[in-house]
């Protein structure tokens, strides 16, 4: 073979000829990916469930902690020294009023009934002689048989025995209310606690409080409410019709109580302290479920409605930059910044970022992101509204 003819045919030898295995497999790789790249399908939609977003006039609320008061509440106590001789109730019973509760010995003050009422009959009769000797003296004064300083002294001592008398028959009077009060009766109706002495101690004024008597129905419920949500309430003028703020309350357990009441009282000033403003309002209690002192949750209903936008409590995402829902438009999901109002139910009201007639995602939000295509199904809620 001559030198010409080896050079030609090293001429024909492809280019791939000269480039190293790496390279090779590298050009090989880049080829395939592009393929699959241009091969790869459109992401599947989404399958979610909807509700529209509707708007509908609600009550608005606003919920506060409470403690529940009687309306009457009474410390029994001992109005006079002695021994006591009996307790006649039972602890936590409910009692009527005037229900003898306590009583004291009364032989003590029986006798001092009798020494005032001695006393009185040794004034009536002073008075009697004096008011004699009066007479006398004024028959020889016209006669001129006495003398004007006699009289005089006469009518003084009539005088004297008139005052002796009265003072003996307001003594007989307090030793009369004495003797009543070792009877010790309940003031006012409702259920009394537990008693503080027993029988056989001696009791007095400065014994303390016996035992207490709280009134069970009606019940207050006393809240406090900061100067904001008291100007959003509108409550601070109560109506002389009687449409005052219903009020419903809420055990710690959760349960709610089975009454309503309205607000009946609104404080005259704000507390400097805390800037509340103290509310209450008065519930019946016909089984007697609420007790003295409860702490409650409070529920206060605004006394006119307002029209807001509502979406289910579960379309409901958050975020550090507050919450948000996701809306289909074209077939794909939209994320929508929305602020949050009170809740209705299952239910919350959308105060800003909503117009109404939206279609809300409630179902299928884990797999969501903005601007993936979903396939949306209509979805019927059972869960009602408040």
């Amino acid at each position: 073979m001559s030198e010409w003819s080896w050079m030609a045919q090293v001429k024909r030898i492809p280019a791939t000829s000269f480039l190293s295995p790496a390279a090779l497999m590298a050009c090989v790789a880049l080829g395939l990916g592009t393929n699959a790249l241009a091969q790869q399908p459109a992401p599947a939609a989404v399958p979610v469930g909807t509700v529209m977003a509707e708007k509908r006039a609600i009550t608005q609320t606003a919920d506060f902690v409470g403690r529940i008061e009687a309306v009457n509440r009474v410390d029994v106590r001992a109005r006079v020294t002695g021994y006591l001789e009996d307790v006649l109730f039972k602890d936590g019973s409910t009692v009527a009023e005037g229900a003898p509760l306590f009583r004291i010995e009364r032989a003590p003050f029986e006798a001092a009934v009798e020494q005032a009422q001695g006393a009185l009959e040794r004034a009536q009769g002073t008075l009697q002689n004096a008011t004699v000797q009066r007479q006398r003296a004024e028959e020889l004064l016209k006669t001129n048989a006495g003398s004007v300083a006699i009289r005089d002294q006469r009518v003084a001592e009539e005088k004297g025995a008139q005052g002796d008398q009265t003072t003996a028959e307001a003594n007989l009077k307090t030793a009369q209310i004495n003797l009543g009060y070792t009877e010790i009766k309940a003031p006012i109706a409702g259920r009394i606690g537990r008693t503080k002495v027993t029988k056989g101690n001696v009791v007095g004024p400065d014994s303390g409080v016996l035992a207490q008597i709280v009134s069970d129905d009606p019940m207050y419920v006393t809240f406090p409410v900061s100067q904001r949500e008291f100007l959003a309430l509108k409550t601070n003028r109560l109506p002389a019709d009687g449409s005052a703020p219903l009020v419903s309350l809420k055990f710690s357990d959760g349960s709610t109580y089975d009454q309503k009441g309205r607000v009946d009282f609104v404080d005259v000033s704000v507390e400097r302290a805390t800037d509340t403003v103290l509310v209450r309002a008065t519930l019946p209690n016909p089984t007697g479920k609420l007790l003295d002192g409860t702490l409650v949750r409070v529920a206060v209903q605004a006394d006119k409605s307002e029209e807001k936008v509502l979406v289910p409590q579960s379309a409901l995402i958050a975020d550090q930059q507050g919450s948000y829902v996701f809306a289909v438009e074209d077939g794909k999901a939209v994320a929508k910044r929305v602020k949050v109002g009170v809740q209705a139910g299952s239910y919350v009201a959308i105060d800003q970022g909503l117009s109404g007639n939206e279609q809300i995602v409630i179902q299928g939000l884990q797999n969501l992101r903005p601007g993936v295509p979903v396939l949306a199904s209509p979805v019927t809620l059972t869960t009602g509204r408040s």
